[in-house]
């Protein structure tokens, strides 16, 4: 069994047991169990269930493995001829969760 979850604008399938990296979560402390909502197709192995847009009484649950950040991401920009060079850098912050069960 498993489902294709939306958390962070972002599409996931998760399986039981599986392990997910996404996008921060605000209120998730670690070793907390969360409750995903956000249901977008649910597949066993003699149905598929497709939302419109999420599926009706199901839920994935969760528990938050660690709270971290991305390895950095350098940003460089340069304008030829002008001397015109920037560079930044950027760390995303992400929350990894281990799917403990999904609730039908």
């Amino acid at each position: 069994m498993y489902a294709i979850i939306k958390t962070g604008g972002k599409q996931y399938k998760v399986e039981e047991g599986a392990s997910l990296i996404v996008e921060k979560l605000n209120k998730a402390q670690k070793d907390q169990e969360i409750v995903l909502k956000e249901v977008l197709l649910l597949s066993s192995d003699e149905s598929v269930v497709i939302g419109d847009p999420l599926v009706e009484g199901v839920s994935v649950t969760a528990k938050v493995v660690s709270q971290r950040r991305a390895p950095k991401i350098l940003v460089f920009k340069k304008k030829p001829k002008k001397g015109y060079r920037k560079l930044q850098g950027h760390r995303q912050y992400l929350t990894e969760l281990k799917i403990t069960k999904i609730n039908v």
